[in-house]
C-alpha cells in the first residue's frame, strides 16, 4: 500500500529505507518541460527538510536548475528496491558554497560508504521537500 509522511517527520520504516544504500533518480524539468531524468545519490536530512545530490557544476541537471531561475526548479528523487519505493518532492537549488558542498559530501560518504572522487568543479543540488510518499 502507498501512504504520504511528511518529509521533516517520516516514520521509521521510511526513514530506515532511506538510510539503506540505493541508487535514485533525479527528475528535472528541462527549459522545454519535458523531464530529464538520470542515476544519482542521494541522501536525505529530515531534520533540515533536505535531499541532496553532489554533482558536476557543469551537467545537465544543474543547467535544467538553473534555467528554472532563482525560485528554483520543482524536482523529484526517487529510489526503489522489489516492491518497496520511496519518492521526496521539492524545489531544488544549485549552492556553491563550500560548507554546503563539503557537508552533502560527507554525508554522501556516510550513506554510500565510499569518499566521492575529488572534483573541483562540484557542486550541491539541495532540495527543500514538500513531499513525500512510498510504499513499504
Amino acid at each position: 500500500m502507498s501512504y504520504s509522511v511528511d518529509p521533516g517527520t517520516p516514520d521509521e520504516p521510511f526513514l530506515t529505507f532511506w538510510r539503506e544504500r540505493h541508487l535514485c533518480t533525479l527528475t528535472t524539468p528541462r527549459p522545454d518541460g519535458s523531464p530529464h531524468v538520470v542515476p544519482v545519490g542521494v541522501t536525505y536530512d529530515p531534520e533540515a527538510r533536505l535531499a541532496r545530490v553532489i554533482t558536476n557544476g557543469s551537467s545537465r541537471k544543474v543547467r535544467n536548475i538553473l534555467a528554472a531561475g532563482p525560485e528554483g526548479a520543482r524536482v523529484a528523487v526517487c529510489q526503489m528496491a522489489g516492491k518497496r519505493w520511496a519518492t521526496l518532492e521539492g524545489v531544488a537549488r544549485v549552492r556553491t558554497e563550500p560548507e554546503r558542498v563539503a557537508e552533502a559530501v560527507r554525508r554522501y560518504a556516510e550513506r554510500y560508504e565510499r569518499q566521492p572522487s575529488p572534483n573541483p568543479a562540484r557542486v550541491v543540488i539541495e532540495i527543500e521537500l514538500t513531499r513525500a510518499m512510498g510504499r513499504g
